[in-house]
């Protein structure tokens, strides 16, 4: 586990990924700049009330900007970095944020490779899951694609497919409804 990721992490540990791009922030295409954030109605309530309720909670998003050339892989560190400032007031944390960077009709050939993190393959969720030492039974990801929930069944997780509007409101609902199944 990379030194950054070390970190005491309770048997049991509940944790919901969270695509970014669609879920997080309006999806305007290929966003870098902070400049340009603008955040899902109730997006970082929603990731501050998941903290509150002990969740880890985790980023798998796919950035094939940075194969197209379009941003570098220090512009989308930036914007994590800024994203987690403007979601502390909240309450709130992105524990990690995985990315994949990969495109195979991209133009920077570095990039251009078939890969296992690009969704809708798992391997994001997967290497999350053994960063934190979690269980699938204990994860979900929540995505506003159908490749969102296609790797979250790949990595053995459920995977629920946001519809826009409050994200707060999604998130308490689809905890709800999993509490009532256990």
């Amino acid at each position: 586990m990379p030194a950054q990721l070390l970190r005491a992490v309770k048997m049991g540990q509940k944790a919901v990924f969270l695509d970014r791009d669609g879920v997080l922030d309006i999806d305007k295409g290929y966003l870098y700049k902070a400049e340009e954030l603008v955040w899902v109605p109730e997006s970082r309530e929603a990731v501050g009330w998941l903290c509150s309720q002990g969740y880890l909670v985790l980023v798998a998003t796919n950035q094939s900007g940075v194969a197209r050339g379009m941003y570098t892989e220090a512009d989308v560190h930036k914007l994590h970095a800024f994203m987690n400032k403007e979601l502390a007031p909240y309450g709130g944390r992105i524990e990690h944020f995985y990315y994949c960077p990969h495109y195979k009709g991209g133009l920077l050939p570095r990039y251009m490779k078939e890969c296992n993190c690009r969704k809708p393959k798992p391997g994001m969720l997967l290497q999350g899951m053994g960063d934190y030492e979690l269980q699938p039974e204990d994860c979900l990801m929540i995505g506003d694609s159908p490749k969102d929930v296609q790797a979250a069944e790949a990595a053995g997780m459920d995977g629920y497919l946001f519809p826009g509007g409050s994200l707060l409101e999604f998130v308490q609902g689809v905890i709800q409804k999993r509490e009532c199944r256990s």
